[in-house]
């Protein structure tokens, strides 16, 4: 694999705008921002580094999605990473686009393709620059999963440099390393890690609380690990779990101490139909500003 195999002037088209979300910019802008203007904004005290959100289409997930994404109103990042699992496509370790832009009905996104570079260079056998999961033709197939987090990032932050990231293999190896290398690679950057997924797919609302309430444990709880064991042994389903796992070591290493659900719904709570639900999860990772304390003499 060549090390530096990017192409600047290759652009990722929205492929999913007119079915996941909008295509219409302004029909696009005005669903984001009446998201936004619905749902009340957490007060997170700390510096945020990483945030979960879901990727089903916007009329079932994107009021969960908002709820995280709102957190982000009035800050500044230079780089967003965001890491998407692959639905499609199977392929080994993870995929760095190796283009200029991924680009939606609201603007072209600029990938930092030095940094990708960067990235890429480190542990090529696991995390390497490819279109695989990206751009979708003849070899590889488009992902929507990294797609439809876009537009919810340009609304409410506005210009930054894009690092997409899709996972054809999400074992804990495969996590771990590439939370190494994110954590290595944005270290003094103002950056935010996006991990994109939906929890339980197809199950009675009743059972998928119950299966997605072990995520939601183990997210509030700080623990990667657990929630590994957890997608392991069958006890819930996240079909992001790699990101996810690896937006909070990656979090972890930049600083972040707290973990904390911001939003929980299933398909249900929109449709009606509880009988087979989609679960929806919005989280946070930040590094917590704890209060000065001193000794009186």
């Amino acid at each position: 694999m060549e090390k530096h195999n990017v192409f600047p002037d290759e652009e990722r088209k929205p492929q999913f705008a007119g079915s996941f979300y909008p295509a219409d910019p302004l029909t696009l802008t005005k669903t984001i921002s009446q998201f936004y203007y619905d749902v009340e904004k957490k007060d997170i005290d700390g510096d945020i580094l990483s945030i979960v959100s879901p990727h089903a289409g916007y009329i079932y997930s994107g009021s969960v999605a908002a709820h995280g994404y709102k957190l982000l109103e009035g800050m500044k990042y230079d780089i967003v990473v965001v890491i998407a699992p692959s639905h499609a496509d199977m392929f080994q370790g993870a995929s760095i686009y190796n283009g200029g832009a991924y680009v939606t009905p609201l603007d072209k996104l600029y990938v930092d393709l030095d940094l990708a570079i960067r990235m890429a260079n480190i542990n090529p056998s696991k995390v390497y620059l490819s279109t695989k999961g990206h751009t979708g033709g003849s070899v590889d197939r488009a992902e929507h999963s990294l797609e439809v987090q876009l537009p919810f990032l340009q609304i409410v932050l506005g210009d930054f440099k894009l690092i997409p990231i899709v996972m054809g293999e999400q074992e804990m190896d495969v996590c771990i390393t590439l939370s190494e290398i994110l954590a290595g690679t944005l270290l003094g950057k103002k950056a935010l890690v996006v991990a994109s997924s939906d929890l339980s797919h197809y199950h009675p609302a009743a059972e998928a609380n119950m299966l997605d309430s072990i995520v939601l444990s183990n997210v509030e709880n700080y623990d990667p690990d657990g929630l590994y064991n957890a997608i392991a042994h069958g006890r819930c389903e996240a079909c992001g779990f790699g990101p996810i796992i690896t937006a909070m070591l990656a979090a972890r290493r930049l600083g972040a101490n707290k973990s904390e659900i911001i939003k929980y719904a299933h398909s249900g709570d929109v449709s009606g139909d509880n009988d087979a639900v989609v679960g929806y999860m919005s989280a946070v990772q930040y590094k917590s500003r704890a209060p000065k304390t001193y000794t009186i003499e």
